[in-house]
């Protein structure tokens, strides 16, 4: 199937941007704009918005009206390089209220200048300080973890290094295999996300000698049985398309409950920009309705220590 007609209008709105690995590519510059763009994007109230310094990391906390107990840690896309809690601010905003519960927004640290594992270290600062300051917080009660793309990827890894610690795991084209193998990153059409450039996210995140070590490749893990009811969403122009499914495959082989969906016409990173792709909001409804139907019966070790960390 093509690309829609509002993804296609993007790409080709998009052609003939400096690619990534071109010398002149200017890294800050790139942030600057996604910080400027988001900006000027449409933001839902939410009752409570709190910038917080978690366990030595910066996050910011939504939390909705009549919020029900609990928390969705929220951990940002943008291929380990770019984004933060401005950028997913409005998404954020959306999602909490959407889920009902209070969404902590993760701004881990950025490659190249904090290469592989900061980022996983600055997650699982997180998830430790919640087990330590949830009730203090009001953040006690069950927690969800989220991410897109390379948030989904360490979203991932959290929940497989803290076995039992969430109640459920919701993931939107995660990025997930180093090598860009997958039958999908040979396919003709990728929505302006080229395998390339997938490429270049990894270089500047990691070195080759990490490439199979399960807390960079996930589905490499040992430990996909572990897994909470997990909820995986690809799109279907996308290099990353596979990979998503094919963990999606592994978890469920594995006895995960799990519910996998494929995104029909749409390209990598339409889950964030709710204003411009007509996909993106039932994409982010549908995650949180996953997050909210796990929260009943929930385990309650899931704020209170919830298992060791994985070696």
């Amino acid at each position: 199937m093509a690309l829609y007609p509002e993804v296609r209008a993007d790409v080709d709105q998009a052609a003939g941007a400096l690619a990534f690995d071109d010398p002149r590519f200017d890294i800050e510059a790139s942030r600057a704009l996604a910080r400027r763009t988001a900006a000027a994007s449409p933001r839902q109230d939410v009752a409570e918005v709190r910038d917080l310094d978690v366990g030595g990391v910066p996050c910011r906390l939504y939390r909705p009206a009549d919020a029900l107990p609990g928390v969705v840690v929220h951990v940002h896309g943008g291929g380990f390089v770019f984004h933060d809690l401005e950028v997913h601010d409005a998404p954020c905003r959306r999602l909490a209220n959407a889920a009902g519960v209070a969404v902590l927004s993760v701004d881990y640290r950025l490659a190249p200048e904090h290469r592989f594992p900061a980022a996983v270290e600055d997650v699982d600062a997180v998830v430790a300080w919640l087990g330590d300051a949830a009730a203090t917080q009001g953040l006690d009660g069950p927690a969800y973890v989220h991410g897109d793309s390379a948030g989904a990827n360490l979203a991932l890894g959290a929940a497989l290094r803290h076995p039992g610690r969430f109640a459920a795991v919701g993931l939107v084209y995660p990025f997930l295999d180093p090598t860009c193998s997958s039958p999908s990153y040979a396919e003709a059409e990728h929505g302006g996300f080229e395998p390339e450039q997938a490429a270049w996210f990894w270089q500047q995140y990691a070195d080759p000698a990490d490439h199979d070590h399960p807390d960079l490749a996930p589905l490499l893990s040992p430990h996909l049985a572990t897994l909470p009811p997990t909820m995986v969403v690809t799109a279907e122009h996308d290099p990353l398309r596979d990979e998503g499914e094919e963990l999606a495959r592994r978890a469920a082989e594995a006895g995960v409950e799990v519910v996998a969906s494929r995104q029909l016409g749409q390209a990598h990173g339409f889950w964030r920009r709710l204003e411009d792709f007509t996909a993106a909001e039932p994409v982010l409804c549908q995650v949180a309705a996953f997050f909210r139907l796990h929260h009943d019966g929930a385990p309650t070790a899931a704020l209170a220590g919830g298992g060791a960390p994985r070696d």
